[in-house]
């Protein structure tokens, strides 16, 4: 075991592995919880039933899917680097491709299937990394930390803090209301955790909250602490079935958009999360990234298995920087994982005291790690600054994480072009803005 994940080689040991391995579950255990109330739209109120994904079988997709793609990861990358469901794209599965475009839930799952075949085809061929570097890197930033905003956005309506406002559109909710309150308390108690470095911060700040809203009476106390797993039937092999019952609502403009923004997003989470993870874990050699097929190979396979399970596309988590931090260095922690999230099957009935409220702060620090990103644009340039602003502010603004990458991606050549730089300008980005301007003639 040593000698297969190279513990010499790495300065590693089984313990630091095992802490590491715990280290990043604990980091990124939330998504349990925010995955299954995200994708089955509970706090969005009167819509049918037709439209909320089973809350139990997500539960059981999100955990299966991460010990899956995390096992791969280990096993055949054999990097400390664990994967789940990622959080932006499944805002964007839910809010923006069900709620907003009107495609049912199974077909959006079709969609995440087939981005995960195409990811396969590409990462076989090579042709992901060419992509990857056609886009500039600013519009990579700015798509990061638009997905951060919006997320953060999401948070507060959940936790009630933002409104509605017939007047200004939104506004400052009902402050005295207890689960606005208990949101408010549990902001305070994460943002502490993670100033003060505290490993698994979000996860334990969802604990503490819901710990504290059962001593208030806002939420119930559970029945039980173990139980069953809950049946994977209501979604599992869902991905398929239009493939084969309702050909037409997949092959359209619109399915189109919804498995670029899919490949697009995944792109860049994936792509950030190695590189980050990679140099943390100083894993890098002569600026490259070793393994670096293999490790796409394991997203993308990833992404396929949790399709078929019935969740949205499953990434690479930046949170296993975490886990590095704590010592990991080899695929064994990420195995470590793996079993994890496996075991947190058996708990289900413990999801009952995560409600809403609860899991509104860890949606908010979230977005307040990945809008970090905005940093790292050069706001000096206007004809950068103009398409990576607007990519930024649609996302939240119009409550659609495509809509503001086609805002964004619309501009930049022609912000470009104007300022005399279209040498700089990749092939590929010609494209994308030819398909974005026919999202907005035939879709909008």
């Amino acid at each position: 075991m040593k000698k297969f994940f190279q513990f010499n080689e790495l300065g590693t040991n089984y313990s630091r592995e095992i802490i590491g391995g715990l280290t990043t579950f604990l980091s990124m255990a939330y998504i349990l919880v925010v995955n299954p109330i995200t994708l089955s739209l509970e706090s969005v109120p009167d819509l049918p039933d037709s439209m909320r994904m089973d809350y139990g079988a997500v539960f059981v997709a999100t955990a299966l899917a991460a010990a899956i793609g995390s096992l791969i990861m280990g096993l055949i990358a054999k990097y400390p680097i664990a994967l789940a469901p990622g959080m932006g794209l499944n805002a964007f599965f839910a809010y923006t491709v069900v709620l907003t475009m009107g495609i049912s839930w199974q077909a959006a799952l079709t969609g995440v299937l087939i981005s995960g075949l195409i990811f396969i085809l590409m990462t076989l061929t090579g042709l992901r990394e060419k992509i990857i570097n056609s886009i500039p890197a600013e519009l990579k930033f700015a798509v990061g930390a638009g997905i951060g905003l919006f997320i953060t956005f999401v948070g507060f309506q959940n936790a009630g803090i933002i409104t509605n406002n017939d007047a200004t559109l939104v506004g400052l909710g009902n402050l005295g209301d207890g689960n606005t309150l208990l949101a408010v308390f549990g902001i305070f108690v994460t943002v502490i955790l993670m100033t003060r470095g505290v490993k698994g911060g979000i996860f334990f700040g969802m604990v503490i909250t819901a710990i504290a809203g059962m001593i208030f009476g806002l939420i119930d106390l559970p029945n039980q602490i173990v139980g069953a797993v809950p049946s994977l039937e209501p979604t599992f092999g869902a991905a398929v079935e239009p493939l084969f019952n309702d050909v037409s609502s997949v092959f359209t403009i619109q399915m189109l958009v919804v498995v670029l923004t899919f490949l697009f997003v995944d792109f860049f989470d994936t792509a950030g999360t190695l590189v980050a993870v990679a140099n943390q874990a100083n894993l890098m050699k002569d600026n490259k990234l070793p393994r670096a097929g293999k490790a796409l190979f394991a997203d993308s396979c990833a992404t396929v298995v949790g399709a078929v399970l019935g969740t949205s596309t499953t990434t690479s988590y930046i949170e296993s920087s975490a886990g590095v931090a704590a010592g990991a260095r080899s695929g064994f922690a990420s195995v470590i994982t793996a079993v994890l999230f496996l075991l947190s099957l058996f708990f289900f009935p413990l999801l009952e005291v995560i409600t809403a409220p609860v899991t509104a702060p860890a949606l908010i620090i979230v977005g307040v790690l990945m809008v970090s990103a905005i940093g790292k644009i050069d706001w000096n340039r206007f004809e950068i600054a103009v398409p990576a602003f607007l990519t930024i502010i649609a996302m939240p603004l119009t409550y659609s994480i495509a809509t503001g990458i086609a805002v964004g991606f619309i501009f930049y050549p022609i912000t470009m072009i104007m300022k005399g730089r279209t040498k700089e300008i990749h092939p590929i980005m010609y494209l994308l803005f030819i398909i974005f301007v026919l999202y907005f003639i035939f879709l909008i």
